[in-house]
Formats: C-alpha cells, structure tokens, sequence
C-alpha cells in the first residue's frame, strides 16, 4: 500500500487514511516526506520564506479547506495517475 506523509496538524485525515488502509508517515520535519508517495500538508505555513525545495518525488496535496473524505478521494486520484 502507498506511503502518505500528513502533517501533524491533520489528525483527522490521518485516522482516515489509515481506516483505508494507507501506510501514513506523520511529518515532523523535512527528512519524514522521503520516502512518501504522496504529502499532505495544511497549507498554513506553506512557502512562508519563498524556498522551494523539493525533498519528495511524491506530490504534495494542499488540504486547506478540504474534509477528510475530499483528501482522501484526492490522495486515491493522484496515486492513479
């Protein structure tokens, strides 16, 4: 099953994702998205200095505004494609 790196923050999208029956990799810091399929992040802190370093291979998924089942459902797209 696909490895999805959630931010900390994301509690609920990570019970759910889990319930699904993803490998889900809480992401305390940057060297925890190695590794991942796909990253979740919150979208608060996002590009806060302008540094745009990519440390994935994986996409990385803006879950601001969205529920649990949206991400998900936007996770299960993207490893698709």
């Amino acid at each position: 099953m696909a490895r999805i790196g959630v931010e900390q923050s994301l509690s609920n999208v990570s019970d759910a994702l889990r319930s699904k029956g993803y490998d889900v990799v809480e992401l305390r810091q940057e060297q925890d998205a190695n590794g991942c399929d796909c990253c979740v992040i919150s979208g608060q802190d996002q590009n806060v200095m302008g540094i745009q370093n990519a440390v994935t291979q994986g996409s990385v998924l803006n879950a601001h505004g969205m529920s649990a089942d949206e991400v998900c459902q936007a996770v299960e797209s993207r490893l698709q494609s």
